[in-house]
């Protein structure tokens, strides 16, 4: 069970963004100029890249910046919640208590 809700955590955003790119890629064209930078957010940053592409339609505005940091924190906790989660899997660590 723990693997099936890591893989969708780690694959869902991705899924969800290639499927929306598909569907409506015209958001996505005024979003960002080329297609070079929504292909990389969405494999380093795919949280991020949705939410920049949700709130551009409107011009970035004051709040629209608080829910794109609040996207790269989820990013950033994604990468790290791993590492954290498995700390008792490596040899070298050492749990102090």
């Amino acid at each position: 069970m723990c693997c099936l809700i890591t893989t969708l955590l780690l694959l869902g955003p991705r899924f969800f963004g290639v499927m929306w790119w598909l569907i409506n890629p015209d958001r996505w064209d005024r979003a960002y100029d080329t297609f070079i930078w929504p292909v990389v957010g969405l494999v380093f940053a795919p949280w991020t890249t949705l939410m920049y592409v949700a709130v551009f339609p409107g011009g970035v505005n004051d709040i629209d910046w608080f829910w794109i940091a609040f996207a790269a924190v989820a990013d950033v906790a994604s990468y790290a919640g791993g590492g954290y989660g498995n700390r008792e899997r490596m040899p070298s660590y050492v749990t102090r208590t």
